[in-house]
């Protein structure tokens, strides 16, 4: 890799930023030349996607685009941000488990046990075998360091809840590759501004935006042979890939006093993850207490989704996916601007406006019907 090095110092150009440019440039053309060859074998093998009961569409569409998603992070990460590979050693292993598990679930529908098995597999490799592990929640609920055990368990259940989560919001287009892309940047643009030491982790946030931006010129296609959705593959992929960036940025903010690495300090930094992961924790919780209030099981398909609320004001797949990200971004802005307020009090205000966002599409719907009977 020093030889490669020395190749893109002969261009003139800071390593760093050509990383980020080839990085992002390369996910981008890969995903975006491989999707209509996954589209025509899926067409061809009839790997498609069925409507049911949770579907927002109404014919088959592919849905192996995660495949792509994969392709493109898997090459791009290790050229341009090798140095993660080589400091958490178990996280490729952990990608290829997680591609497996999701073509086969897109394939031939796995059984919910059989993934939760493989999602704790993946996530005991991170938090035990590479060490990313939530080490302290700040004074969060007033729980400080945490021991080790305990910040095994609750790492794991976090990396579990993430990749779940994201499945849930993958519900119509151009939502969970969207909040991706977004989530992506933000904790790209943070890396950035915590110095050097976390370039790879901006590189990777770029790579993942470049695959994710390819993808969703597919997937927001007005040609139905042009469309196609990520599925369990992209949506696991990019829930643990998400999950992993959050923890990675709470840890910076944790004085590890290890030698020539910067140290930083916000009390509020897991709260920040928060609101930037804000959307899929929120929707998750809601659905779960909706559907536990209804005595009904947590993994029952049901129409509760915030997406799904959105779409029954008769708002297009496109419109609702703008409107609950722009909301969800404000959030973010809020938990930016008040970072130096007391954590739990954050904490509060950010689930509190999570919770309010899941619930809007309800009180617009109501008034619109009371004014239609007015009327």
């Amino acid at each position: 890799m020093k030889n490669f090095e020395l190749f893109l110092t002969q261009s003139g150009i800071p390593i760093f930023y050509m990383k980020i440019g080839m990085g992002f440039l390369f996910s981008f053309l890969i995903t975006y030349f491989s999707v209509p060859t996954i589209i025509k074998i899926s067409r061809r093998k009839n790997l498609m996607d069925e409507p049911g009961v949770r579907s927002s569409h109404l014919r088959k569409i592919p849905n192996l685009g995660g495949i792509a998603i994969f392709y493109s992070i898997g090459i791009c990460a290790s050229i341009f941000a090798y140095e993660l590979f080589d400091s958490y050693k178990f996280l490729f292993a952990s990608l290829i488990i997680l591609l497996y598990i999701g073509v086969m679930d897109d394939i031939v529908v796995m059984r919910a046990y059989k993934k939760l098995v493989a999602q704790i597999i993946v996530s005991a490799l991170m938090v035990i075998g590479s060490d990313v592990r939530i080490r302290s929640l700040f004074g969060v609920f007033g729980v400080y360091e945490m021991e080790y055990f305990v910040s095994i368990i609750v790492t794991i259940i976090t990396f579990i809840i993430l990749i779940n989560a994201f499945n849930l919001i993958d519900g119509i287009d151009g939502l969970a590759g969207g909040y991706s892309v977004i989530c992506s940047a933000l904790f790209g643009i943070s890396y950035y501004r915590l110095g050097e030491y976390n370039y790879p982790l901006v590189v990777l946030s770029m790579i993942i935006i470049g695959a994710v931006l390819a993808f969703l010129y597919y997937n927001l296609s007005n040609y139905r042979t042009n469309k196609i959705f990520m599925g369990d593959t992209g949506s696991m992929l990019l829930g643990f890939l998400l999950a992993f960036t959050s923890i990675c940025f709470i840890d910076i903010f944790i004085d590890k006093e290890l030698p020539n690495i910067p140290r930083y300090h916000l009390q509020s930094a897991p709260v920040v993850a928060v609101a930037i992961l804000i959307l899929p924790i929120v929707d998750t919780l809601n659905v779960i207490i909706i559907r536990l209030a209804n005595k009904k099981s947590p993994f029952d398909a049901d129409k509760n989704h915030i997406h799904h609320k959105l779409l029954k004001l008769n708002l297009t797949h496109r419109r609702s996916s703008f409107y609950i990200i722009i909301y969800y971004l404000f959030i973010v802005s809020i938990a930016y601007y008040f970072r130096h307020v007391n954590v739990n009090l954050l904490l509060l205000i950010i689930v509190s406006l999570g919770f309010l966002g899941a619930y809007i599409p309800d009180i617009v719907y109501l008034l619109k019907n009371n004014k239609k009977t007015i009327n």
